[in-house]
């Protein structure tokens, strides 16, 4: 088995040890980093018939390209374990008509598919949108439990900030500047507005869009952490971010669920972590805000594997309940098992409050989902006008709600 994860290797060959003792099988597990390694690595065996049995696959992504490639077995109709999974993220992996009729666009990377096909089942899980805080400063400020809404949160940057004003602030890698809209902005927006009033903000419509009244709402909301934000913060890379925080240098760090594991890597203590959701403000109009989770790996078979059955066991292995407990607090990742009720009794309480923050149904921000935006949209360009308000300061609420209104009434208009 090749992964392209390394914080993925002993927890998966802890899987392999018991894996063997119940089928006989051995499993060798491989990390090949970063990922454009792992791409290249992948093409070459491809060329010389040299894959290997099993892959971890970015759901959705690499294996539709390594499929549409006529590399990867379909599984359809060979997974019967998906009961096992989340319902929302049970049929990750397969080829839906969205994904089909991306496939037929010119020079799309996933031409050749064919719709129900099924190219992984998932492996990891996750969302945007989780608040990552150090507890040992969250208690020494005097705050004993999460925030449950956006104005508590900003009070709790308050006073962590007034108790270490050196390093009592909120990092995140601006340098890609989608973070700050996509991972904090538009939760909280998605809150406080509710679905109909969240999509509006990305029409053409005067009424709803960034420069009416609930656009201008959500912008003086965000600008709320201006004076909370880590200095530098905007130059700082994702890993650069979660470093900083792991390393002491900010109390707060906005992230996804994947982002456990790399501060675990880099020194912190997940013992020494809260960790919640992003929060709607009070009187929003999803008081109840939720996070709907997707597939973040999956596991795929090669189409020239010469143990198909084994890898298929294999796969079903990882989906056992049990396997995929250890496996998820080896690795510190969230894995696609239905938990429970109380996943923190069986994961402990950071894994258990994330998995405890997902939902689905319109009382969850879906981060996935993308059909209310214009076309050619570049997430990018409008998140960099974004940040002229918040971190840069160099625009105010108005002027900042009137630039997002031209940059997407210009996608709108096709320009």
């Amino acid at each position: 088995m090749w992964t392209f994860k390394q914080s993925h290797v002993a927890a998966l060959q802890k899987a392999a040890e018991s894996f063997k003792q119940k089928t006989g099988i051995s499993v060798k597990v491989e990390a090949i980093t970063p990922d454009d390694a792992f791409i290249a690595r992948v093409q070459a065996a491809a060329q010389t018939r040299t894959m290997p049995d099993v892959l971890e696959v970015h759901t959705n992504g690499d294996d539709f390209t390594f499929g549409a490639a006529g590399l990867l077995e379909d599984l359809a109709g060979k997974t019967p374990w998906t009961d096992r999974y989340l319902p929302s993220v049970a049929g990750e992996g397969t080829v839906t008509d969205v994904y089909y009729k991306q496939s037929l666009e010119k020079g799309a990377k996933t031409a050749g598919i064919k719709l129900n096909q099924r190219f992984s089942v998932p492996l990891t899980i996750g969302t945007f949108g989780i608040v990552y805080a150090n507890k040992e400063r969250l208690t020494a400020a005097g705050v004993t439990q999460p925030p449950k809404t956006w104005e508590d949160f900003i009070g709790v940057l308050d006073a962590v900030r007034k108790a270490r004003p050196n390093d009592g602030g909120v990092s995140i890698g601006f340098q890609s500047p989608t973070t700050g809209m996509e991972w904090l902005m538009q939760p909280m927006a998605y809150g406080k507005l509710g679905k109909a009033g969240f999509k509006g903000l990305f029409s053409n419509q005067r009424d709803q869009n960034w420069s009416s009244p609930n656009g201008r709402s959500v912008l003086e909301a965000y600008n709320q952490v201006t004076p909370y934000w880590m200095p530098g913060t905007q130059s700082l890379t994702i890993d650069d971010a979660d470093i900083a925080f792991a390393q002491g240098k900010s109390s707060f760090d906005i992230g996804g669920t994947f982002t456990l594991a790399f501060l675990a890597q880099n020194g912190m203590n997940a013992d020494n972590i809260v960790t919640f959701p992003v929060p709607a403000p009070r009187g929003g109009a999803v008081p109840d805000l939720s996070l709907a989770p997707f597939a973040l790996t999956g596991l795929s078979v090669s189409a020239t594997s010469g143990n198909k059955d084994g890898a298929i066991k294999w796969l079903d292995h990882l989906a056992q309940s049990d396997v995929a407990t250890q496996f998820a607090k080896d690795a510190l990742d969230v894995p696609p098992v239905n938990m429970g009720g109380d996943p923190g009794a069986a994961l402990g309480p950071v894994l258990g409050a994330m998995i405890g923050s997902f939902g689905s149904g319109d009382s969850a921000y879906n981060p996935g989902d993308t059909t209310y935006r214009p076309p050619s949209y570049d997430a990018a360009v409008v998140a960099r006008a974004l940040m002229e308000l918040t971190p840069l300061k160099k625009a105010d609420v108005p002027t900042a709600g009137a630039s997002l209104t031209k940059i997407i009434d210009g996608y709108w208009a096709g320009k």
